[in-house]
């Protein structure tokens, strides 16, 4: 059964990477979720490359419930990414629903001060 969802999952992802590319201006803020950790990632994808990461593994001093994690998260990467000069990124959740972490990350990056 877990065939299905991931193969669901990744068709889903295919479709939303046809619409969003990040860019050096404005990159991508991608996001991966496992069942123990959430990872975060700025990309520019016009040269590949990975201007910041975050993850809730090394990152999130804080303990508690994954949904409180993942907002401290989207702190995190806020403050990485104004760090680095980024204000404005595209939202990439890589085919996940937009509710629980997901949301939690996005949610806290808006309260860091991205704009998306």
């Amino acid at each position: 059964m877990a065939g299905v969802k991931l193969s669901r999952r990744l068709r889903i992802k295919e479709g939303i990477r046809k619409k969003i590319q990040g860019t050096s201006e404005r990159p991508r803020l991608s996001v991966y979720r496992s069942n123990k950790a959430i990872y975060a990632q700025l990309i520019d994808d016009s040269t590949g490359r990975t201007i910041v990461s975050a993850s809730s593994m090394k990152e999130v001093n804080e303990k508690g419930n994954k949904v409180d994690q993942s907002r401290s998260l989207g702190k995190i990467i806020a403050e990485k990414a104004i760090a680095n000069g980024v204000q404005t990124v595209v939202f990439d959740r890589s085919g996940y629903l937009y509710h629980g972490r997901v949301k939690s990350l996005a949610e806290g990056a808006r309260e860091g001060g991205l704009i998306f």
